[in-house]
C-alpha cells in the first residue's frame, strides 16, 4: 500500500518539471540533457527516491524540499517557475507532510516569501460557520480570482485562501477539534440520535482522525472555524443541510411510480433507458446568486444513474449547524463545472483553476465515501477531464492528467468505463502521427501511464478487469505492446519517452519480482495465506473496497449502501484461477472472431459461434438475444436487419423480451428499444418490429391503452415525431410540427378516444428536448452525449463491476505476457545506451526477469535471456587474437559477462539451452587464455606434480627449423613493422588485466563446482552442452576438446552422488573419443586419463561400480597402436586406481578386465580379439552393443546386465568376414573336446572356449613349455615397471588376493615375466618408427608426450633391471604363501556355505593353479641372459621345490613337475643364451642339473609308483648325456658324473635296479639305464658297480636295446621346418593326458623335446640308433598322467593335437633360438 503523500509530492514534481520543460531554454527531449541540467536531474533522483520507498515519513523533509528551493534560488528560473515551486512548497506545509520534529527543514523556509510564512504562522480555526458563511467566503474568493480588473496580488491572495479552504473542506481529518470542545459534539450527537428512526437512510460511522486547520479570511482578520466531521456520511438525514433554490429548482423532478426506497430506485436506475435521465445537475450556477438563497435542511441522494431525490424539512432557526455535505457538494459540483470546455464562459484560467483546486479536493478527501460526490464524478468530472486531454494548452492537459490519476489511484473501483476510456485517450496520444503535437504531450502520457502502472496492484486489475472480460478491449495487453513498440528508438537516438516506456515495462517485472522475493522469504506463511484466500473464495474482497489495496492513507469505509462484495458473473470465485483465466481469454478471441463476422454476415458469425460451442445447437432464441443485446461490438445496422428478418420472427419475440419496458412511459421505452440496434428503411420491416414492440410494452404496463394497435399507433407517431423536429432535411422543406398538431394527428386513435393530453404533451416535450439518437448515424457533440450516456448505462450494470486484487496475483500470467516485449527493450536499450545509469537499470531488469523467471520455473525465458546477454558479452563473436584487448576495454561487455555468470550461479536449475551459449563463452575464454590457471590444469598421473595444463605453451622448437627464415624476416621488415611486433602495447596489457580480473570475478569455476546442486534436467543439459560445443570439423581444435572433455569430467564427479543418471552419456562420449581414433593425440590421452579418474572415484560407489570397471573395456577395444601410446597413462591410472580401490573390486570379470589392461600395456600383449571393433561407427548395419554384451568371458557374466544397450561401440568376436556359425563352435567343442580350426583363426590364433571353467578367454597355453605362448608387442619400460608394481602392491597384501582374482595374477605375473626377460628385448623400437609415426599429426594437434624410453636419453630406468628379481620375489612369495590363503579360502567359503564354484584346498588344486605356473615363471627367468637373475631365479626354484608345503603331492604332480618345469628348463638353458657370459652359463647349467637331481633322489619314492617311471629317468639320463657336451669348460664334465653317481648308488640302494624274477638278478630297466649311459660315459659302470657287469651281451641293434636317443644337445635351428622359425618355447609333451590313449608314443618320444609331428634328425653318426616302431616299447605305453592346460580339470575326451592347431595356438616366439642374443649381434 502506498502513502498518499507520496503521490502529492509527485503531482507536485510533475507540475515543476512540466513548466521547466516548457520554457525553451530547456526544450529537449534527450535523456542525456536532463542528465546534465542540475535542476531536472534533482527532480529525476527525487523521483527514483519516491518510487522506491512506500511510505512519504521513510525519507527526510529535506529531501523533497531540496529540489523545490533550488528553483526558488535558482536565478535562471522565470518569475511563473518559482511562484509553482513556491505553491509546491506551501503545499508541503498546508497538508502537514513536515511533521514538527523537522525544525530543520522549517528553519530553511524562512528564507523564502511571505506567502509561506502565513501559511506556516496559520493558528487553528475554529469558528462555527453554517453552510451558508462557507459559501459566503467562497463566492468572495471566487469573485475576486476572476475579476482581472484587481491587482494580482489580491487575486493570488485569493486563489491561496481558496487552495486552503478546498483543503479544509474536503479533508476528512476533524476529530480532534470536536474532542476539544465537547459540548458541540454531543449536540451532534443528541441530533444524530433523535434523527435517526424516521430516517429512512443508512448510517455512516464517523472518521477518528481530527486535526485541524486555520483560515485566514480574506480581510486579513482571522476567523476561527470550526469545522465539522465531514467524513462521516451526511446522506443520513440527521444532518441539517443547505441547498440554493436555483440549484433545488432542477431536482423538483420525481417518477410518480417509483417508491421511497432507495432499493427500489436502484433496480429502476439499472434498466432505465440511459437517455431518461433527466439533466439533473446544472453545469452554470452563478455561485452569487446561490449564496443569497435561504437554508434548508437538505436531504439528498444521488442514485447511480444520476437522479438527485431530495427530501426537505422545516428549518430550525433557533440552533446554527456547522456547514456539512451540501456546501462540500455545491462547491465540488461548481468546481466541475469550472473544468467544462464546452461552456464559453469558461477562460482557461477558470478552467486552470478549477483543475487546481480539485486536485487539491481529490488530494485531501476520500469521494467514494459519499455517494452523491461519486456521482458527479462518474459523469461530469471524467468527461470534462477527457474532453481536456484534447486540449492544446499544455498546462491544462497536464493538470487534466493530474486529476485524473488522483481519480483513478482511489476510485478506478467505481469507474470500470471511465477508466478504459481514459487509457484508450492515452494510447491514441502516445501514438499519434500528427506533427502538429507536442512531443511535451506523448512524453507526459507516457508519465501518467507509468505513474499508473506504479499502483500496487493496478496492472493485475487492468488484467482481470478488461483483458479477461469478454466485451472490454485486452488494454493490458495492448499497453504492453505499445510500450514495447515505443521502447524501440526509429532512428536511433534514444529519447525520454523510450525510457518511459522501458520504465513502465520494468514496474511490472519490478512488482512481481519484489512479489516473487516475498513470497520466498515467508513461503510458509504466504502458502498458508493463499488458502485461506482460496478457500474464503467468494467473500474475499469487496468490489468496491478501493483502499484495503489500494494506496489511501485512511481506513476505507463502504459506499453508502454497504453493498456485499461482487463477483463478476464471468468468474467462479473473487480470485479466479489461471485455466479459468485461459478459457476466458480463449472464449474471448473466438467471440470477437464471431463478431467481427457477424457485421460482414450475421448468418456466417452466428454458424461460427455455434460452431466453437459459444452458441447451442439448435440455436436458443433466448441465447442469441442476450448474445446481441451485451455484445457492444456488434454492428447495430447488422442487428437490425438480422432480428428483423422474417425468417427470425422468434428471435425478434426473444429480443424484445430482453427489455425491461415495465414503469416507462411509451416515448422512454421506445428511445431504449431503437438505441439497441439501427431502425431499417423499409416500412413493412418497420412495421413487424414496432407490432413486435408495443406488444411486449402494452403488456408489461398492464394494458393502459384501449387497444394494442393504439400503442402501435403512438409509437409510429413518436418516430414521426422524432424524425420531423431533429432531422435537417426535413425541417429545410417543412416548419417543425407544433404541439396541437401532434395532439390533433392523434384524435381518436386510442381505441375511437383521445389518449391523455397530459401525457401526450409530456411525450412531445421530451422528443423535442432530446433526439432519440439513432446510433452510427450521429457525429459531433450528439455522438459523444450518446456514447456517454451508454458508458454511463453499462457502467450500471452489473458489467461495471471492477474486480479490486491483492498485489502479486497474477503475478504468473502477467510475466508470460510481459517478458518477451521486456527483454527485447532492455536488449535494445542495453545495446544502444552509452549511459552508465541506464545500463545499470537495464541490468537490473534483466536480472529480476531472471529471478521470476527461476521463481516460476520458465526455463524459456531464461534460456532467451542468458542467450540475449551472451551476444553482449562480444565473447563469441570476437576473434580469439583481439579478444582479451577488446573484452577488457569495453566495460558493458563486462557487466553483461558479469551477469551471465552471476545468474547461471544463482538460477543454474532452470536453465537448458542457455548452457550451450555459456559453454561457447567459456571455449572462447579458453581460448583466448582469459581462465584462471586452476582450470586449465588438470590432473594426470605420469607427470610428477599431479598436474598438466591444457594449454600449449609456445614452444620454442619450431624456432631452429626456421632460425634462417626469420633472420630474413627480420631483415627485410621496416623499422615501423619492426615495434609492431615487438609486443603488446601497454594499453593491450591493461585492456587484458581488465578482462582477467573480470573473469576472475564471474569465477567462472564455480559453475563446475555447484554443479552438483542444479536439477537433475539443468545437469543433463549442461553435459549435453559440454559435448555438443566440442568444436566442429572446419575448426577442430584438440585443446578445446581436451578443455570441454576436462570440464564434462569435473561435472561428473561433483556429480558423483547420482552419477548413474548421466554415466551413460560420458561413458558413450569417452568411448567415441577412445576407441575410434586411428592414431594416438593429446585428447585420447586426456580421455584415457579421464576415465581412470572417474574410475577411481566413482568405483566406492557400489550402484555405479560395475557399470565403471566395465567401461574400461573401451581401452582393451582401442586401436593397439592407440593404446601402445598412451600405455603409461594407463599404467600410471591402473596403479592409482588398484592402490585405492583394490578391496571394492569383487568380480572375476572385473578382475579380468584390470589384468587384462596391465598386461596389454605392460607386457605389449595384443588385447583380446572379442574387444576389438569390427567396423567404423559409421557401420549402420551392425547392431549396436553395450559392455554387458560382450562374448562370455566367464558362464557368470551372462547374467550380467546393466539394463541398457549402448550405440556407440560394437563389438564382434572375429576379425574375419566369414563366420562359423555359432553351433558349430561353441557348442561343438564344448561337448566333444575337439577344436575345430578355420583357416580364419589359425590367421587369428584366439578363440573362445565355452567350458565350465575355462580360462578366461586365453588361448590354449602350452603346459610343456615355460612360456605362456603369448604373442608379446613393444611395450614400454616404464608403463612395465608401474605394472609391475601395481602387480606388487596386490600380491603383497593379502586381502587383495582374492579366489576370482587370482589365477588371473600368477598368469600375469608369468606374461610380466616373459615380457622382462633378458631386460625387455621387445621394448626397444627404433627412432625411426617412433619419429615416422609421431610426424603424421595435423598441424593443429598437440602431441602426445613421449612414451617410449628413447626420447629420455634413451636410458632405461634403473629400476628396469630389477623388475626380474621383483617378479621373482612375488613368485616366491605366491608360492609359499599360496598353501595358507586357499586353506583360508575353503574354510571362509565353508562357513558361507555359498552357492558356486567350490574352493578346494588339496594339493592337486594348488598344483595346477598355483604352484607348477609359478614353478614354471620361476624357472623362466633361470634362462635370463642376465647372470645375477639367473642365479637369483636358480635359488628361488631350488627353495620353492625343496620347501615343506610340496612334500604333499603325488608321484602323478611330481612326474608333471619334471616334464613341465624342469625338463623345458634344462632344454632352455642349452640354448646359447648368454653368449658374452660363458663361465656364468656353465654355472647356471651346473645348478640346474645338481637341482634336477636333488629334487629326483628327494622325492625318489613317490615317482616309483609312476607307471611311465622308466620314461622319466631315461630323459633325466637324456639331459646329462646333453649336458656333458654342452659346457666348454671342465665345470660340467665334473660336476655331472658326480650327480649321475649319485642318483645311481641312492637308487640301487633302493633297490629299484633289483628284480627277482630276471635270470641277472636285474631289473630291464638296469640294462636300458646302462645301454643309455654307455654312450656319454662308457667307463661308469666299471667305477660304480664291478661286480655287476654281465658279459655276453653286446649292444645289438635287433636286441631290446633302447630306442634311438639324441645324445648330445640339438640344435632347434637345425632340426626345424625350413619354413617356420624355431622356438625354444615349444617343448611338447610326451603323451597326452586322457582316460583312453589318443597317441601311444614310443619311448623316443618321453624324452625328447620335440612335438611328436616333427621328425627328428640324429644328431649323432651311430648307425644302431633307429627309430623304432611304436609296438617296441613295452615298458611305457601310458601317456604321461598330467592335464593339458594350467587350472583346467581334465577334459572328458581327449584333445587331439594336431599341427595346424600347434601351428594356430604357437604364437610367434618371444626370442627365436635362429637369432643370436650377444649385444654385437644384435648392433649388426
Amino acid at each position: 500500500m502506498v502513502d498518499k503523500n507520496i503521490y502529492i509530492v509527485q503531482g507536485e514534481i510533475g507540475t515543476v518539471v512540466g513548466a521547466i520543460k516548457r520554457n525553451s531554454r530547456w526544450n529537449t527531449h534527450t535523456p542525456l540533457d536532463e542528465e546534465q541540467d542540475p535542476l531536472l536531474n534533482s527532480f529525476g533522483h527525487l523521483k527514483e527516491i519516491l518510487n522506491n520507498i512506500k511510505v512519504l515519513c521513510d525519507v527526510e523533509p529535506n529531501v523533497f524540499l531540496r529540489p523545490f528551493l533550488e528553483v526558488v534560488r535558482s536565478e535562471d528560473t522565470t518569475g511563473p517557475i518559482t511562484g509553482l515551486a513556491l505553491t509546491s512548497v506551501n503545499k508541503f506545509l498546508c497538508y502537514g507532510l513536515i511533521g514538527k520534529k523537522y525544525s530543520s527543514a522549517i528553519k530553511r523556509l524562512v528564507d523564502h516569501p511571505g506567502t509561506v510564512l502565513r501559511t506556516l504562522l496559520l493558528t487553528p480555526v475554529g469558528a462555527h460557520l453554517t453552510n451558508e458563511s462557507v459559501c459566503e467566503i467562497m463566492q468572495s474568493c471566487f469573485r475576486i480570482c476572476f475579476e482581472m480588473r484587481l491587482s494580482e496580488l489580491l487575486r493570488k491572495s485569493a486563489e491561496h485562501t481558496l487552495v486552503d479552504m478546498v483543503q479544509l473542506l474536503f479533508s476528512s481529518e476533524f476529530g480532534e477539534a470536536l474532542l476539544t470542545d465537547p459540548p458541540c459534539f454531543l449536540q451532534l450527537k443528541m441530533r444524530a440520535g433523535g434523527m435517526s428512526e424516521s430516517s429512512k437512510w443508512k448510517k455512516q460511522k464517523r472518521s477518528p482522525r481530527t486535526p485541524c486547520h486555520m483560515v485566514r479570511s480574506p480581510s486579513g482578520q482571522m476567523d476561527s472555524t470550526q469545522s465539522s466531521p465531514l467524513s462521516s456520511n451526511n446522506l443520513s438525514g440527521s444532518k441539517p443541510t443547505l441547498s440554493f433554490q436555483k440549484f433545488h429548482s432542477s431536482l423538483s423532478f420525481s417518477f410518480k411510480s417509483r417508491g421511497g426506497s432507495e432499493e427500489s430506485q436502484v433496480e429502476h436506475s439499472q434498466s432505465a433507458s440511459v437517455e431518461s435521465i433527466p439533466e439533473v445537475l446544472e453545469d452554470k450556477g452563478s455561485v452569487t446568486e446561490q449564496s443569497d438563497s435561504p437554508s434548508i435542511h437538505d436531504m439528498d441522494y444521488v442514485n447511480p444513474r444520476g437522479v438527485r431525490f431530495t427530501q426537505s424539512t422545516q428549518r430550525d432557526g433557533a440552533s446554527i449547524i456547522p456547514y456539512g455535505l451540501p456546501c462540500l457538494r455545491e462547491l465540488f459540483r461548481f468546481l466541475i463545472s469550472l473544468t467544462n470546455p464546452h461552456d464559453r464562459h469558461n477562460t482557461d484560467a477558470m478552467m486552470h483553476m478549477g483543475l487546481q483546486l480539485l486536485t487539491v479536493a481529490l488530494e485531501s478527501a476520500h469521494i467514494t465515501n459519499y455517494q452523491s460526490l461519486l456521482g458527479l464524478v462518474k459523469d461530469e468530472l471524467c468527461r470534462h477531464l477527457f474532453q481536456l486531454l484534447g486540449a492544446d494548452r499544455l498546462n491544462l492537459y497536464a493538470s487534466s492528467i493530474r486529476v485524473c490519476f488522483l481519480l483513478f489511484e482511489s476510485m478506478r473501483v467505481h469507474l470500470k468505463f471511465q477508466l478504459e476510456m481514459y487509457l484508450k485517450k492515452l494510447m491514441d496520444i502516445i501514438t499519434s502521427e500528427n506533427i502538429k503535437m507536442p512531443y511535451e504531450m506523448k512524453e507526459m502520457a507516457l508519465e501518467a501511464l507509468v505513474q499508473l502502472w506504479r499502483i500496487p496492484s493496478f496492472v493485475t486489475e487492468l488484467y482481470i478487469n478488461y483483458d479477461c472480460d469478454f466485451y472490454f478491449s485486452n488494454l493490458f495487453e495492448d499497453l504492453t505492446k505499445l510500450l514495447s513498440k515505443n521502447a524501440f528508438p526509429v532512428s536511433g537516438q534514444l529519447y525520454t519517452t523510450h525510457l518511459l516506456s522501458l520504465e513502465a515495462l520494468l514496474t511490472v517485472i519490478d512488482s512481481t519480482e519484489a512479489h516473487c522475493q516475498l513470497k520466498v522469504l515467508n513461503s510458509t506463511a504466504q502458502q498458508d495465506q493463499s488458502e485461506t484466500l482460496l478457500e474464503e473464495g467468494d467473500s474475499l474482497l469487496p468490489a468496491e473496497n478501493a483502499s484495503v489495496y489500494g494506496s489511501l492513507n485512511v481506513p476505507f469505509f463502504y459506499s453508502a449502501e454497504k453493498r456485499p462484495p461482487k463477483k463478476p458473473q464471468r468468474f467462479s470465485s473473487c480470485l479466479p484461477n489461471s485455466q479459468e483465466l485461459l478459457d476466458i481469454r480463449t472464449k474471448k478471441r473466438l467471440l470477437i472472431t464471431g463478431t467481427e463476422q457477424f457485421n460482414q454476415k450475421p448468418k456466417k458469425g452466428i454458424q461460427f459461434l455455434q460452431e466453437n460451442g459459444l452458441l447451442s445447437t439448435p440455436l436458443d432464441n433466448n441465447q442469441v438475444a442476450q448474445w446481441l443485446r451485451e455484445n457492444p461490438r456488434l454492428d447495430k445496422k447488422m442487428i437490425g436487419e438480422y432480428v428483423s428478418d422474417r425468417k427470425n420472427m422468434e428471435l425478434l419475440d426473444s429480443f424484445v423480451n430482453t427489455f425491461t419496458f415495465q414503469g416507462l412511459r411509451i416515448d422512454e421505452a421506445l428511445r431504449l428499444y431503437l438505441e439497441a440496434f439501427r431502425l431499417p428503411g423499409e416500412a413493412p420491416v418497420i412495421q413487424r418490429l414496432l407490432e413486435t414492440f408495443t406488444d411486449n410494452w402494452h403488456k408489461v404496463n398492464g394494458s393502459p391503452f384501449v387497444t394494442n394497435d393504439a400503442g402501435f399507433a403512438l409509437a409510429y407517431a413518436v418516430i414521426m415525431l422524432n424524425t420531423d423536429q431533429h432531422n435537417h432535411n426535413v425541417r429545410k422543406q417543412n416548419i417543425p410540427m407544433t404541439i396541437e398538431q401532434f395532439k390533433k394527428n392523434l384524435k381518436g386513435v386510442n381505441g375511437n378516444k383521445d389518449f391523455d393530453q397530459d401525457m401526450l404533451e409530456d411525450l412531445y416535450n421530451a422528443i423535442k428536448n432530446e433526439e432519440i439518437v439513432m446510433p452510427d448515424e450521429q457525429s459531433g457533440l450528439v455522438k459523444e452525449n450518446y456514447v456517454w450516456s451508454v458508458l454511463l448505462h453499462r457502467g450500471a450494470t452489473p458489467e461495471g463491476v471492477f474486480l479490486h486484487l491483492p498485489p502479486g496475483s497474477y503475478d504468473h500470467d502477467l510475466f508470460t505476457m510481459t517478458w518477451g516485449p521486456t527483454i527485447a527493450a532492455l536488449s535494445y536499450v542495453f545495446d544502444k545506451s552509452l549511459d552508465e545509469n541506464i545500463i545499470q537499470k537495464a541490468i537490473t531488469g534483466f536480472r529480476k526477469c531472471a529471478m521470476i523467471a527461476a521463481h516460476y520455473g520458465f526455463s524459456d525465458v531464461f534460456d532467451n535471456l542468458i542467450i540475449s546477454l551472451c551476444k553482449f558479452t562480444t565473447l563469441s563473436s570476437e576473434s580469439v587474437e583481439n579478444l582479451p584487448t577488446v573484452f577488457g576495454s569495453n566495460n558493458k561487455a563486462q557487466t553483461a559477462a558479469k551477469t551471465v555468470f552471476d545468474l547461471a550461479h544463482r538460477h543454474g536449475d532452470i536453465l537448458r539451452e542457455g548452457w550451450k551459449n555459456i559453454m561457447d563463452s567459456m571455449l572462447q575464454l579458453f581460448r583466448s587464455k582469459l581462465l584462471p590457471k586452476a582450470m586449465v590444469e588438470v590432473e594426470d598421473f605420469v607427470e610428477p606434480s599431479g598436474k598438466i595444463s591444457l594449454q600449449r605453451e609456445e614452444t620454442p622448437s619450431n624456432r631452429g627449423e626456421s632460425a634462417v627464415l626469420s633472420f630474413v624476416n627480420w631483415f627485410t621488415l621496416s623499422g615501423a613493422e619492426q615495434s609492431g611486433l615487438r609486443g603488446p602495447s601497454t594499453e593491450n596489457q591493461e585492456a587484458k588485466q581488465a578482462a582477467i580480473l573480470c573473469i576472475k570475478q564471474c569465477d567462472p569455476e564455480k559453475l563446475i563446482t555447484e554443479s552438483k546442486f542444479l536439477q537433475l534436467e539443468s545437469l543433463q543439459e549442461l553435459m549435453k552442452a559440454l559435448i555438443s560445443v566440442a568444436p566442429d570439423e572446419d575448426t577442430y581444435d584438440e585443446e578445446d576438446a581436451a578443455f570441454c572433455l576436462e570440464m564434462l569430467l569435473r561435472v561428473t564427479l561433483e556429480n558423483r552422488d547420482r552419477v548413474s543418471c548421466v554415466w551413460q552419456t560420458v561413458r558413450d562420449h569417452l568411448c567415441h573419443l577412445c576407441v575410434y581414433p586411428n592414431e594416438s593425440c593429446f585428447l585420447v590421452e586426456r580421455a584415457v586419463v579421464g576415465l581412470f579418474r572417474l574410475a577411481i572415484r566413482l568405483l566406492r560407489r557400489e550402484d555405479i561400480s560395475s557399470e565403471v570397471l566395465l567401461s574400461l573395456r573401451l581401452l582393451l577395444m582401442m586401436k593397439p597402436p592407440v593404446l601402445s601410446r598412451v600405455s603409461r597413462q594407463v599404467a600410471f591410472g591402473l596403479h592409482e586406481l588398484l592402490k585405492t580401490n583394490a578391496a571394492n573390486i569383487h568380480s572375476t570379470n572385473d578382475w579380468f578386465t584390470l589384468f587384462s589392461l596391465l598386461e596389454c600395456i605392460g607386457a605389449g600383449v595384443k588385447p583380446p580379439a572379442s574387444f576389438q571393433l569390427s567396423s567404423p561407427p559409421n557401420d549402420n548395419d551392425t547392431g549396436a552393443q553395450s559392455d554387458s554384451e560382450l562374448p562370455s568371458h566367464h558362464v557368470s557374466e551372462v547374467s550380467l546386465d546393466r539394463g541398457y544397450t549402448s550405440d556407440s561401440e560394437i563389438y564382434t568376436e572375429h576379425h574375419s568376414k566369414t563366420r562359423i556359425p555359432r553351433s558349430t563352435t561353441d557348442g561343438d567343442v564344448a561337448t566333444s573336446g575337439w577344436l575345430v580350426v578355420g583357416k580364419d583363426d589359425v590367421e587369428m590364433s584366439k578363440t573362445t572356449q565355452a567350458n565350465s571353467k575355462a580360462l578366461l578367454n586365453h588361448p590354449l597355453v602350452n603346459q610343456y613349455s615355460l612360456t605362456l605362448g603369448q604373442d608379446l608387442g613393444q611395450h614400454d619400460t616404464k608403463s612395465l615397471i608401474k605394472c609391475v608394481e601395481t602387480l606388487s602392491f596386490i600380491v603383497r597384501d593379502a586381502a587383495h588376493v582374492t579366489p576370482d582374482n587370482f589365477e588371473l595374477c600368477v598368469r600375469a605375473i608369468r606374461v610380466f615375466v616373459e615380457a622382462s626377460l633378458n631386460g625387455g628385448e621387445m621394448s626397444k623400437i627404433s627412432k625411426v618408427a617412433q619419429k615416422l609415426r609421431g610426424g603424421s599429426r595435423a598441424p593443429n594437434q598437440r602431441p602426445s608426450r613421449p612414451h617410449s624410453d628413447d626420447e629420455e636419453d634413451e636410458g632405461v630406468p634403473a629400476s628396469y633391471h630389477t623388475v626380474a628379481l621383483q617378479l621373482l620375489d612375488l613368485m616366491h612369495t605366491l608360492h609359499t604363501r599360496a598353501a595358507s590363503i586357499y586353506s583360508s579360502w575353503a574354510e571362509e567359503q565353508r562357513h558361507l556355505e555359498a552357492a558356486g564354484r567350490k574352493i578346494e584346498a588339496d594339493s592337486q588344486t594348488l598344483w595346477t593353479s598355483c604352484w607348477c605356473p609359478l614353478l614354471q615363471g620361476i624357472a623362466w627367468l633361470c634362462c635370463d641372459a642376465r647372470r645375477q637373475v639367473r642365479m637369483q631365479a636358480l635359488t628361488y626354484l631350488q627353495r620353492a621345490l625343496l620347501v615343506h608345503d610340496l612334500q604333499t603331492l603325488d608321484a602323478t604332480e611330481w612326474e608333471s613337475c619334471f616334464n613341465k618345469v624342469l625338463f623345458p628348463l634344462l632344454t632352455k638353458l642349452l640354448d646359447n643364451i648368454s653368449p658374452a657370459d660363458v663361465g656364468g652359463m656353465e654355472e647356471t647349467r651346473m645348478r640346474a642339473c645338481t637341482l634336477l637331481s636333488k629334487v629326483f633322489l628327494q622325492h625318489l619314492s613317490p615317482l616309483l609308483s609312476l607307471p611311465t617311471f622308466a620314461a622319466l629317468w631315461l630323459t633325466i639320463l637324456d639331459f646329462m648325456d646333453k649336458y656333458m657336451h654342452a659346457g666348454s669348460s671342465d665345470l660340467l664334465l665334473e660336476a655331472i658324473p658326480e650327480s649321475l653317481k649319485n642318483m645311481l648308488l641312492v637308487m640301487d640302494t633302493a633297490g629299484i635296479f633289483h628284480s627277482a624274477d630276471s635270470r641277472t638278478g636285474y631289473s630291464d630297466l638296469w640294462e636300458i639305464t646302462w645301454e643309455r649311459i654307455v654312450c656319454f660315459l662308457p667307463h661308469l659302470r666299471e667305477e660304480l658297480f664291478k661286480q655287476t657287469v654281465i658279459p655276453g651281451r653286446p649292444l645289438s641293434p635287433q636286441g631290446s636295446l633302447p630306442p634311438a636317443q639324441p645324445t648330445s644337445p640339438f640344435n632347434p635351428a637345425e632340426t626345424r621346418h625350413p619354413s617356420r622359425p624355431a622356438s625354444p618355447q615349444e617343448p611338447k609333451p610326451a603323451g597326452v593326458h586322457g582316460k583312453t590313449d589318443g597317441f601311444q608314443h614310443s619311448r623316443s618320444d618321453c624324452s625328447s623335446p620335440m612335438p611328436p609331428s616333427i621328425p627328428s634328425v640324429p644328431y649323432t653318426t651311430s648307425p644302431l640308433q633307429a627309430p623304432s616302431p611304436l609296438s617296441q616299447s613295452p615298458l611305457i605305453l601310458q601317456p604321461l598322467a598330467s592335464p593339458l592346460q594350467v587350472g583346467v580339470p581334465p577334459m572328458s575326451l581327449p584333445i587331439i593335437l594336431n599341427p595346424a592347431l600347434i601351428e594356430a595356438t604357437s604364437p610367434v616366439p618371444l626370442l627365436p633360438g635362429a637369432r643370436s642374443t650377444s649385444p654385437s649381434d644384435e648392433v649388426k
